[in-house]
């Protein structure tokens, strides 16, 4: 088997997915991160393709799909999270098993919450739904959310400088264990002309997802999905307690580290992939 290649219209937008496994077998949608895309999942699909069906979209914004300036697109995970529902009813993929990270966390909770019947399982690698989990460079974006001015969010352009992606992927994780290839990739796309006010809209709108963990953690305690909290346990921005603190509401939260960073699929795509086949297999 191999992965192939696909570009869909979902809301007059282009919607590319890399697509994996037989699609007789459960669907796993893998929902990426800021600031990369659905190649962050290239290690990861070939080791689940023979027990799942595998499809990674990269959001409206990022990667491949469209990236329409933020004047013409409203860029919130609201906004996102409804792209991705549509994209979900045009190829019919649920229910499904979901893996979200980092910026997927609360696209994919956010349809969760909404379609819980859609949702047969959830990965979460470093995708935070807990206060717990939030390190301390949060404290200075509420200091954004709360006090916005326009220098406040020109000095955020600094998330996607090339040094500052290539430490995202590099913190915490063992020596010379990341191969350059995901973070130069992230640094090349940061360079298309609507790319940075696009990033900053999400910037200041990721409050709104932080105000939504309360019904995210409903929803787990409502339905009790089947979780496996896998995380890099070395992420600042992402701390370990929030995958810890999945265990309050789930009953059926399995909680697990790698001794990696952020990004830590660049480093444990073997391991984390034997935890969701032990898991979920």
């Amino acid at each position: 088997m191999m992965t192939s290649f696909h570009t869909v219209q979902v809301d007059d937008l282009n919607i590319f997915y890399r697509e994996a496994g037989n699609p007789e077998k459960p669907t796993m949608l893998l929902f990426h991160g800021f600031p990369s895309a659905s190649h962050m999942f290239r290690d990861l699909m070939p080791r689940l393709e023979n027990d799942f069906h595998l499809i990674a979209p990269d959001y409206p914004g990022f990667g491949q799909s469209s990236m329409p300036n933020h004047k013409d697109f409203t860029y919130t995970f609201a906004h996102l999270a409804a792209v991705m529902t549509d994209f979900i009813e045009k190829l019919g993929l649920n229910p499904f098993y979901m893996y979200v990270f980092d910026y997927g966390a609360p696209i994919g909770f956010q349809i969760a919450a909404a379609h819980p019947e859609w949702i047969q399982g959830i990965v979460s690698q470093n995708g935070n739904v807990y206060q717990e989990g939030l390190g301390q460079k949060w404290a200075t974006r509420q200091d954004f959310w709360d006090h916005p001015t326009p220098e406040k969010r020109a000095g955020y352009r600094s998330a996607f400088a090339p040094e500052t992606i290539k430490g995202q992927y590099l913190t915490g994780t063992p020596a010379n264990s990341v191969s350059p290839d995901g973070y130069t990739l992230d640094i090349a796309y940061t360079q298309n002309p609507n790319y940075a006010d696009n990033q900053l809209d999400l910037i200041f709108d990721y409050q709104n997802n932080i105000k939504q963990y309360p019904k995210f953690q409903q929803y787990l305690r409502e339905n009790q999905p089947k979780l496996l909290a896998i995380w890099g346990r070395n992420d600042p921005s992402f701390i370990f307690p929030g995958a810890e603190a999945f265990t309050k509401d789930d009953s059926q939260a399995i909680v697990k580290s790698v001794d990696s960073g952020h990004f830590a699929l660049e480093s444990h795509a073997a391991e984390i992939a034997q935890s969701i086949l032990e898991v979920f297999g």
